[in-house]
């Protein structure tokens, strides 16, 4: 029997979310950045980006600032698409513009379906606890429980905390999620280095990732450096940290770089998408500020930048 449910996710993190809940069969559309599960690969493609998105982060940063700056979307809903996919829901989201298509992209293309009237849930998750709201929100509107998903993904930030609060050291540590020009890491992250033991110097909990100066990082020296672009995955963050950073004349001066405490992470899986497996980034966090920990995530989530690879080769 055909599953009532017919949900069309345009979120990587909703996305996650779904399927943790045991919804991934009800799942009949996704957005383009939507690639985990693995199953949901074979589902159809529901949105584009107006931008090419290969090329160093200048490059795209340049791309994205043009369509923003001429008040055009970043992304393109394939209305066509979602027509034939008659979707019950639509799962989006309100907190980038930048980062996935916007709530009122979606919006637009949904009063042009003819042949279904969906329901569009909108997340907007600033901190860990809008993320327990989130599951419960999606939980509630497919009629299942979302607790025990809730209690399980607790349980896991209450074991990391615990072992943060074991460190006599907690060390500075500056996470970056853009690299040409620098941005810190906002919302979420801050609370997940406190969380894994950490001093995060730059971003506040809850408030949007803020342009950094290159003055400002060398002013605050941290002592842990961890790299997770937007949309970059661990091969292309370590190829760009290689190629780029090492020119900038403070990068070499810095603490973490002299003292090998540099770190590329996959921000595109982990950190930049507040689904379920922001658990896992906090976990990886611990990995890397907790060396005494089984390494887990290493060579997967997260590596160690070596010293030859943040200098600037003779």
């Amino acid at each position: 029997m055909t599953h009532p449910l017919r949900i069309i996710s345009l979120i990587p993190s909703a996305t996650e979310i779904v399927a943790a809940l045991g919804l991934a069969d009800c799942l009949v559309g996704r957005s383009h950045e939507c690639d985990y599960p693995p199953s949901v690969a074979s589902l159809p493609i529901c949105t584009e980006p107006k931008f090419d998105p290969k090329g160093t982060s200048a490059e795209i940063h340049d791309r994205v600032t043009d369509l923003l700056q001429s008040a055009l979307s970043v992304y393109r809903v394939k209305t066509e698409v979602l027509e034939k996919l008659q979707p019950t829901h639509i799962l989006t989201q309100a907190q980038c513009e930048v980062c996935a298509v916007s709530l009122a992209d979606v919006e637009k293309a949904a009063d042009r379906l003819t042949q279904s009237q969906p329901h569009i849930i909108s997340l907007q998750p600033n901190v860990l606890a809008d993320l327990w709201t989130d599951i419960d929100r999606v939980a509630a509107a497919f009629g299942v429980a979302g607790q025990p998903l809730i209690d399980a993904l607790q349980q896991r930030v209450a074991t990391c905390a615990q072992a943060a609060a074991q460190m006599s050291d907690r060390p500075t540590v500056a996470c970056i999620e853009w690299i040409e020009p620098l941005m810190a890491a906002g919302n979420w992250i801050p609370e997940l280095v406190a969380l894994a033991g950490g001093r995060s110097l730059f971003g506040e909990v809850g408030k949007h990732s803020p342009w950094l100066q290159w003055e400002a990082l060398v002013a605050a020296n941290p002592e842990v450096i961890i790299l997770m672009p937007c949309g970059f995955d661990l091969a292309r963050t370590a190829e760009e940290a290689r190629s780029l950073l090492p020119h900038h004349a403070a990068w070499t001066n810095l603490t973490a770089v002299k003292t090998g405490q540099v770190y590329v992470t996959d921000g595109n899986q982990y950190f930049n998408r507040p689904g379920t497996r922001l658990v896992d980034s906090l976990e990886i966090l611990a990995e890397i500020l907790h060396p005494s920990l089984p390494s887990v995530y290493e060579g997967s989530g997260w590596q160690k930048l070596s010293a030859s690879e943040a200098k600037v080769p003779a």
